[in-house]
């Protein structure tokens, strides 16, 4: 009674009694009364808050056997077209189909509508999660045709507004979150993977497919970048996805993560190819290289390298490694020269490109991917050898502090190398350890913080005793003849520590 007396007076506060109708809420149809409010919203400017307001507190309170009678084509419209005009007054505006960017003014007014749209959404979706767990089965059975039509609006509204962009606040980001929860309850599922992809493998209830359905108008070569907020929202879905499940929507987001990564704006290439990554790393080899995506996807990476802008390169080369283990066969181990591969390519571009940079930032994202190439390449390193020792020597040389990410990264490089090609370093011995016995001479002179230092002094001195291995001891007994007044302390300590413990690896 209570209940039916709140909503009516709601109604009557949306002015939709009629003098000749009782006031009781009980009297009107909910579908009369959603599209009511759709008709006033659509067609007033100054009192959308209010009606927002309103209509958060008519579907927060109204009993769940009048919100959702017996389902029906005409309760379906109206809740359909209710939530999309809801949707639509929180939208982003337009953008420039070239830039495919506004300024943040222009979205000073988005997170208050987000907000208030949030609100009404939320009580909604509240409503529905307990109409399909009530016991009135009419009520459930509506609810659950309603959530499975509503959610993928819903979801890609609340992604929308969930993320840190110009476009949000901690208050619209905070009811977005809520929202997708809520939808996730109201699903009857446990997590936002099972809202998209179902609960067991080969479930195809999951809503994935219609939340991609939803952008796919927007993800087209021509309309993608009106809208700001639509390759986040892709994104953001996607890389929620993993094995099995995203092998069966392969052809559907391989397309448009190719399109984001091949724009002329540096963010929306970085976007793009970090989309292809994860679906490089989760969808089987198999599937990449059929009808030769796999190919495509190498070429059009291939062509970022020759980029000099840091956040690319940092995430196209873990990318090229993952997808060249696609394209490239195992390494067999058969007596005979392997032929030159991928992986030979461009690592001899990356090579390269290390010789002649001298950007800080871009000589650190080179260098902690060469370990990468290392790892994946193995013994086949060897046929580098020479341009990499150049490229170490070169890299031990210039310090890059405060913090020498660069130097310490390359130390692992040499390491890691040494370890690698060992049957191939005795003849490159002279040439690092001379570049070795320089840098511990540069780093004990330098003005670096003392847990810094030594950690450079230690690396240096693993990588001397490696050397040392590999040319059976010859390092050794040059190391030996270092005249001790022409150099500090530190050093000399380096050497007797290399020294002890070769001494102690030939007494066991």
């Amino acid at each position: 009674e209570v209940v039916e007396m709140d909503l009516a007076r709601i109604i009557r506060d949306l002015n939709l009694a009629e003098e000749s109708e009782k006031n009781n809420g009980s009297s009107y149809s909910v579908i009369r009364v959603l599209s009511e409010i759709r008709q006033r919203f659509v067609a007033r400017d100054s009192t959308k808050r209010e009606l927002l307001r309103s209509t958060a507190e008519l579907l927060g309170s109204g009993e769940v056997c009048w919100l959702f009678p017996e389902f029906s084509s005409d309760l379906r419209a109206a809740y359909v077209e209710l939530v999309s005009s809801l949707i639509e007054y929180a939208a982003l505006p337009a953008c420039d189909p070239d830039s495919g960017t506004l300024p943040p003014s222009s979205y000073e007014q988005i997170p208050a509508k987000a907000d208030a749209v949030g609100a009404a959404l939320l009580a909604l979706t509240v409503q529905l999660g307990g109409a399909v767990r009530s016991s009135d089965s009419s009520a459930s059975g509506s609810a659950r045709s309603l959530i499975r039509t509503l959610g993928p609006s819903l979801c890609v509204f609340s992604i929308t507004h969930l993320q840190e962009l110009s476009w949000t606040n901690v208050v619209s980001r905070k009811r977005a979150l809520e929202l997708l929860k809520s939808t996730v309850t109201a699903t009857g599922n446990g997590s936002v993977l099972e809202l998209l992809c179902g609960k067991d493998e080969g479930d195809q209830t999951g809503m994935l497919g219609p939340i991609l359905d939803t952008l796919q108008p927007e993800l087209t070569k021509e309309n993608w970048k009106r809208n700001q907020a639509v390759k986040h929202v892709f994104s953001w879905v996607l890389v929620q996805v993993g094995r099995p499940c995203l092998a069966n929507y392969l052809e559907r987001v391989f397309p448009p993560s190719l399109l984001i990564s091949d724009d002329y704006q540096t963010e929306n290439k970085v976007l793009g190819v970090h989309c292809l990554h994860h679906i490089v790393l989760n969808v089987p080899a198999a599937d990449l290289r059929q009808f030769n995506r796999a190919q495509v996807l190498y070429h059009a990476l291939f062509n970022h390298l020759y980029t000099s802008e840091a956040p690319l390169i940092q995430v196209v080369l873990p990318c090229l490694v993952d997808l060249m283990s696609v394209l490239e066969k195992p390494l067999v181990h058969t007596g005979l020269p392997g032929k030159p591969s991928r992986f030979d390519d461009v690592l001899r571009l990356i090579l390269t490109h290390m010789e002649m940079e001298h950007k800080l930032a871009l000589r650190r994202i080179y260098a902690s991917n060469l370990l990468l190439f290392i790892e994946r390449m193995g013994i086949r390193i060897a046929r580098h050898l020479k341009r990499l020792e150049r490229v170490i020597v070169g890299y031990l040389e210039v310090s890059d502090g405060p913090e020498e990410k660069a130097r310490l990264i390359i130390l692992d490089v040499l390491e890691r190398t040494i370890q690698t090609a060992w049957p191939r370093m005795e003849c490159r011995m002279a040439v690092l350890a001379k570049s070795l016995l320089r840098f511990l001479v540069d780093v004990s002179s330098e003005s670096l913080a003392p847990e810094l230092r030594d950690q450079l002094l230690t690396r240096a001195s693993r990588c001397l005793l490696l050397l040392d291995h590999c040319s059976k001891g010859r390092l050794l007994v040059l190391l030996k003849e270092v005249d001790s007044s022409c150099v500090s302390d530190d050093v000399l300590k380096c050497i007797e520590s290399i020294t002890a413990q070769q001494v102690r690896a030939d007494a066991m």
